[in-house]
Order: structure tokens, then sequence, then C-alpha cells
């Protein structure tokens, strides 16, 4: 069976030594001193592996089942989610009023990475509960938020959100579900929802649906949907639950992964709701969830890169199979051990160097949520509302890769399900899918995000890793390894975005043709920025004298990796841009 052990010295690293938290004027931050954060990374640490990872075989073989509309989860969910509950471990960024601990939302990712590297299908019965409650805490009224946040913070209550209908996903303008008002200020909502995450299980006292619908008479398309609160039992003006609500599951969706998750078809047959927000504005409110569900996604890509490449790691040292070219470096056994190889040592450098860069990049992208809605910052909500394509789409794309290429290590044991590799690679390809599927990610970033408010956020993205190459461009131990490799890149992305500048208008086609190469080349200049970045650390902690100068040389080694075998990626993708759409779009649709 697989293990898991949580990476808290480099969550410690990025937090500290990179970030500096606790000298950040973000409100919050100076509480997060190098203490607090180890205790809490420590403990979340034990919960991961003690409690949820090994329960991932069990929720992967198990999977759950419907019994008489009532899903069952898998052995030893229930009583796993009861401690994750008495920990307060689901509500740690979320406001003291309603039960939680108001802690940084950059605390609540780093948490996060660690219980979803263990478990992911079990913690997304939570993660989906955070997103509704965010949504709920900036759209809902007071009464709203004083009925469910308190029930939902704890968990006693969790929560899904509803978008995908049979007939539609992406374009959600097409969907069919009504909302019927009553004249009290409920209203019917009918319809069926499909692929509904967390959507109906016995691992809480009420599940809070918020699930989008059409108002009759309301605009066409996607300008006239509306988000309601759709409870699965309705609760009394006391607090107290009610009868049940005409919501109910109709079928667990058999997948590919994630199977300890019961993903549901939601059948609303007059189930009563209340409006989310305005009318005809649910997108609106259906965001704040999915934009927070987008960052989430992609350290779900990022978790699964860990867990597989800290099994693969520890199968390559252990596995004998042939011996060095150099000469043998086990002569006492029969042969050396698979990590002597290099390209053993490639892939898992590939594994290394691009969880320890994604970490960074999600925690940066983090402390930017925090800036903005802790600080009010309105640059740093520009910024990470230009990269949350770049955090969901790069990172889960990538991730995915990696979970193959530590499987890969594994020979023929990785394909059998007793080693538990293949579930890493099973459980990661969702995270390419939901919450908008990676092709989608790139369009909205090429397509929108791009030219948002006059294209200044990309440009506050060329400054910044401009003005890091300035600010740094003294340091010898950066110059060759770090910041000469990242200006290439950083050019190879604004030749990129140039391109997309003088053909896009006349010839939408040739910019959107290239939006996943842009995508990725944006994912690899942000690791790339990162990785200059923990170099800079790294270098000074060893400047200084530190009592651990493996681990800052470790990280020095890897970052040098990653700039060398990795980076230089941007000009493959620049190359595929500039090519255009011409051969893209050459056959006709019967061609195919």
């Amino acid at each position: 069976m697989p293990s898991y052990t949580a990476p808290t010295k480099d969550l410690h690293f990025v937090l500290h030594d990179v970030l500096n938290v606790s000298e950040s004027d973000v409100p919050g931050y100076s509480d997060l001193d190098a203490d607090f954060t180890s205790a809490i990374l420590e403990e979340a640490g034990k919960v991961a592996s003690e409690v949820l990872a090994p329960l991932n075989v069990v929720g992967d073989t198990e999977g759950c089942v419907l019994e008489n509309g009532v899903v069952r989860t898998p052995t030893g969910f229930k009583d796993a989610f009861e401690k994750v509950k008495e920990g307060g471990w689901t509500g740690i960024d979320l406001p003291e009023e309603y039960g939680g601990q108001n802690m940084p939302y950059i605390m609540y990712t780093a948490v996060g990475e660690t219980s979803s590297a263990a478990n992911q299908a079990f913690t997304m019965y939570q993660g989906l509960t955070h997103g509704a409650a965010s949504a709920i805490l900036v759209h809902g009224t007071e009464d709203q938020k004083n009925t469910y946040l308190p029930k939902m913070t704890s968990c006693e209550w969790t929560g899904t959100m509803n978008l995908t209908e049979p007939h539609c996903g992406t374009d959600l303008g097409l969907m069919r579900t009504k909302a019927e008002p009553q004249g009290d200020g409920s209203f019917l909502v009918t319809g069926q929802k499909i692929f509904i995450s967390s959507g109906e299980h016995d691992m809480a006292d009420n599940i809070i649906h918020l699930v989008l619908a059409k108002i009759p008479g309301g605009p066409d398309g996607i300008k006239g949907v509306s988000l309601f609160i759709v409870p699965k039992f309705l609760v009394n003006e006391d607090g107290s639950l009610g009868e049940r609500n005409g919501a109910s599951c109709g079928k667990i969706e058999e997948k590919m992964g994630i199977h300890g998750n019961s993903t549901c078809v939601m059948n609303y047959d007059g189930a009563r709701g209340w409006l989310l927000g305005e009318e005809h504005k649910g997108m609106r409110a259906m965001f704040t969830m999915m934009n927070e569900a987008r960052i989430g996604v992609g350290m779900q890509g990022l978790a699964q890169a860990e867990v597989a490449y800290q099994n693969a790691v520890e199968y390559a040292k252990d596995r004998l199979q042939g011996r060095a070219v150099t000469g043998d470096e086990n002569p006492e056994g029969p042969a050396d051990p698979l990590i002597v190889h290099p390209d053993i040592r490639r892939s898992l450098m590939d594994q290394k160097s691009f969880v320890e860069g994604g970490r960074a990049f999600l925690l940066w992208a983090s402390k930017m949520i925090d800036q903005s809605h802790r600080g009010g910052d309105e640059a740093a909500e520009g910024m990470v509302s230009l990269l949350t394509p770049v955090v969901k789409g790069f990172l889960t794309d990538q991730g995915y890769d990696m979970t193959v290429q530590a499987q890969q290590i594994y020979g023929g044991h990785g394909y059998i399900e007793e080693w538990g590799m293949s579930q890493f690679t099973r459980d990661a390809r969702i995270a390419m899918i939901y919450e908008g599927a990676n092709g989608v990610q790139a369009l909205d970033l090429v397509g929108r995000k791009l030219a948002q408010d006059g294209g200044k956020h990309v440009m506050a993205f060329f400054d910044m890793v401009k003005t890091f190459i300035k600010n740094n461009g003294d340091n010898a131990a950066l110059k060759d390894d770090f910041l000469e490799p990242l200006k290439a890149a950083s050019k190879d992305l604004q030749a990129a975005g140039m391109y997309f500048m003088q053909n896009g208008m006349k010839n939408p086609n040739a910019a959107l043709a290239g939006s996943t190469d842009f995508l990725h080349m944006f994912g690899h200049v942000c690791l790339g920025l990162m990785w200059a970045d923990m170099a800079r650390a790294a270098q000074a902690a060893l400047d200084a004298g530190t009592s651990d100068p493996k681990f800052y040389e470790t990280k020095l080694a890897t970052g040098r990796y990653y700039m060398a075998r990795r980076l230089h990626a941007t000009g493959l993708h620049l190359a595929r841009i500039q090519s255009g759409a011409d051969t893209v779009m050459s056959l006709e649709a019967d061609q195919f």
C-alpha cells in the first residue's frame, strides 16, 4: 500500500524563506510566525498521514453505494470525517463569527494540499462545502448567513455546486432547470443536474445545494441564470431540520477515479429554494465558488503529483534492476537500485522540480488572494484573475503527467492495482476536466484575461518578472543559472502575446489555436519565477549560515534542473503559436 508524508519542511520554506509571510503587511499575516505555522502544519500532516491516507485505497476499492435514496460512503469515511470536524480543520479560514478560525487563505491552501494528497476523494466533501459557504458569505443575506454558515463551517451540514445538466456543460446558457417564484420569497426548483460531487452521502445531517436555474420570463441564455440555495432538508425558523425537500440522488456516476466521492445525478422535483444574490445574476454568485474551486483543483493536481512522487522515489531506491553504466553501486547485491540510472533520475527530477515549483506558485497565488480579500489590493485581485486559469490548467495538466511518470518508474507494478500507483493517475485525471476543462481555461486566458482592464494585469506580470531580474542582477549565484533563463522565457511569453495582438483581431483562430500552448508557456514562466525566488532564498540561507545546508543545496540543484531542462519548453510553445491556425483548421469536419 502506498504511503504519504506531509511535506511540512518544504511548506515552511515557501511560507517563511520565500514569501516571508510573518513580515507581510497583509492583515492577519503577522500572526503567522514560524512556530505557529509549524504547529498547524505538523498537526495537519498527522491527520493526513494517519487518518486520511489509510482510507485512500479503501475509498478507491469500495466506492460509494446508493441504497434507498441514501449514499453510503466507504468504510471509515464517517469516523474520519468526525475527526476532521473535531479538529476544526473544515473552517480554518472562515470567519470566527460563524465558528471558523479566521486564518488567512494561504493556510487553508497549505493544509489543503496535505489532505488532498492523502485522500483527494475524501477531501472533496469538505472542499465543496467550503466553496458553497464562501458563496453564501459573499452573496447571501444576513439571515442566510446566520442560518447556513455556522453548520457549514463545522461541516455538520455540507454543500455542493450544481451547474451541469445532461445536455449542457460549459454552455450554461442552455440549461433547462426552472425556478418558479412562489410569492413568499421562495422558489420551486425543477430539473436535473449531473456530475454533482458530494451530492448525497451519509456523513452530514443536511446538504446545502447551490443550484443554477432559470426564472421564467427572464433573459435568454446565460443572462437569465439565477443561483438558489436548495437544502436537502428544509430548515425551520429555530434552525432545526424540517421535512425532506424535493431533492434526491437518482444515480451515482461510475467514474475513472475519485471513487470515494459520491458524484451524483441530482433530481429536483419542485424542491423549495431561495435566491442567493440577485435575480438573473447567478453566474456572478456562482463564480465566487468556481474561482475558489479552480484554485483548489490546481492544488489537487499538485497534490497527486506529490504523493505519486514520494512513492516513486522510495520504489526507485529499493527496486534492484540492472547495473549503473559507470560501475556497480551495489556490488554486494545482484543488481543496483533503479535510482542509479540517468533516465530514472530525469523522471524523478521532472517530478521533484514541478512539485516544489508548483507548490510555491500555488502559495504565492494564495497570498495574492489574501492581499485582495483581506487587504483590498485591487492589483492583487487583477493578478489572481489573470492567473487563475494558469493555476488550474497548468498544475493539473502537469500534475497528471507527473503521476504518469511516477507510475512508469514502477514498470509493470505501476499498472497493477496492488501497488496503488494507478489510483494517483486515475484520481488526477478528473482535475483536468472539472471546474472548467483545461481547454476552456486556455480560451479564457487568451480570449478574456489577457485583454482584461486594457491588458494592465498581464503587463504588471511582465513588470514583476523584469523587476525581480533587475533587483537580483548583482547576485552572481543567480545570474547564469536562474535569471538569464527566466529572462529568455519571459521574452518568449511576451512574443506570444504580441503575436496574438497582431493576428488575433483579423483571424481569431490564430490566437485560439495557440491558447493551450500559451497557458503552458505562462505556467512555465510562473514556475521559473518561483524557482528563481526560491534560489534567492536558499542562497541567502546558505550565506547566512544554516544548520541544514543540505536542504538548501538540494533546493538550488533542483531549481537549476528546472531552469535548464524544463523552462526551455517556452521556445517550443512559441514556435507552435507562431505557426498560426492554418494547419490546425485545414481539414473540413467530414475529413476527420
